[in-house]
C-alpha cells in the first residue's frame, strides 16, 4: 500500500533572513522534484515566507493571542515541504536522503490515511470520513488574486502519544473544513503521525545521519497542516481564529496553537 509522507523542510538562518537559493541550488532542486514526478512519487513540494510574514494564533478559555513573526526557534521552524508517496517508509527516508541540501535538517513525517481511522458502524453514509475521500479526490481549483498560505497546527502532549480524536471531534472539524472547500479556501490538509513514527534527516555536506523520533521540542512539532487561499493576510488570520476556535475543544486541555504562513508563488519572487 502506498502511503503519504510529509518531508518537511527545517528553516535556517538564511532562509529566516529570506535569502533565496543560487542558480546551481535551484537546478538541483528542479532535478530532484523530476526525478520524484517520473517516479510517480510526487504530490506536491513548496517553499514556505519566512517567520517573519507569519503569525501564530493561540485560543484558550475564550482568549486569542495572536504574536507576529518572526519566531525565535530557527531550527525548529519549516521552511518548507514536499509531500510524497512511498511504498515504505524506508522509501521515504531514501527520497529524503537524496535532497540536495548541504546543511540543514528534514524530518520525515507518515500522514494519517483514512484508513487510520477506526470506522464507527453508526456513522452515516454521507459522514465525515466519505466527504473527506470527496475532498481528497476532488480539491477546490486555485482562485485568481489569491495567495496560498499553510496552516500548521502545533503539537501537544496528546498528539505525540497518538491519541485519536473521537467520533464527536471528526464530525465537528469535518463540518469545518468542509464549509472551508465549498467557500474555496479550503485546498487540502492532512494530519500528522506522531513523531515517535518519523526520521530526521541531518545534512552536512554529503553526509546523510538519519536519527529516529520520537523529538523532544513537542511544542515546535506539526500535528496538522492545511493548505489555504485567501485574498488578504486578514482573511487569513480570520480563518485561522475560527479554526483555532473549532479545534481547540478537542485538544488537551482545551487549548490550540496554529501558525498561518504565506507559501512562496515561484514565478513572481525568483530571483
Amino acid at each position: 500500500m502506498m502511503r503519504r509522507y510529509m518531508l518537511v523542510v527545517k528553516a535556517t538562518p538564511e532562509f529566516e533572513a529570506g535569502t533565496f537559493p543560487d542558480q546551481a541550488f535551484e537546478a538541483e532542486s528542479a532535478k530532484f522534484i523530476s526525478e520524484l514526478a517520473n517516479a510517480g512519487a510526487l504530490v506536491a513540494c513548496d517553499r514556505l515566507q519566512p517567520s517573519a510574514q507569519g503569525k501564530r494564533v493561540h485560543f484558550k478559555a475564550g482568549k486569542f493571542t495572536v504574536t507576529d513573526g518572526p519566531f525565535a526557534e530557527t531550527k525548529e521552524l519549516v521552511a518548507g515541504y514536499c509531500l510524497i508517496r512511498a511504498a515504505t517508509f524506508e522509501e521515504a527516508v531514501a527520497w529524503a536522503k537524496r535532497m540536495p541540501f548541504q546543511s540543514g535538517a528534514v524530518d520525515v513525517r507518515p500522514l494519517f490515511e483514512l484508513t487510520d481511522f477506526p470506522v464507527d458502524p453508526a456513522e452515516q453514509p454521507d459522514g465525515w470520513c466519505e466527504k473527506e475521500a470527496e475532498m481528497q479526490a476532488a480539491p477546490p481549483a486555485r482562485k485568481p488574486g489569491t495567495t496560498r498560505y499553510i496552516g500548521m497546527l502545533k503539537a501537544d502532549r496528546d498528539t505525540e502519544a497518538g491519541v485519536m480524536p473521537d467520533e464527536k471531534a471528526l464530525a465537528a472539524m469535518g463540518a469545518f473544513i468542509e464549509e472551508g472547500a465549498k467557500s474555496g479556501v479550503f485546498l487540502s490538509g492532512d494530519g500528522l503521525q506522531p513523531s515517535s513514527k518519523a526520521a530526521r534527516v541531518l545534512f552536512s555536506g554529503g553526509n546523510r545521519v538519519v536519527t529516529d523520533g520520537p523529538f523532544a521540542e513537542t511544542k515546535e512539532l506539526v500535528a496538522g497542516y492545511a493548505i489555504l487561499q485567501f485574498a488578504t493576510p486578514a482573511e487569513a488570520l480570520a480563518w485561522t481564529k475560527r479554526f483555532v476556535q473549532v479545534d481547540a475543544p478537542l485538544r488537551l486541555g482545551a487549548e490550540c496553537e496554529c501558525e498561518i504562513r504565506p507559501i512562496v508563488d515561484w514565478p513572481a519572487h525568483s530571483p
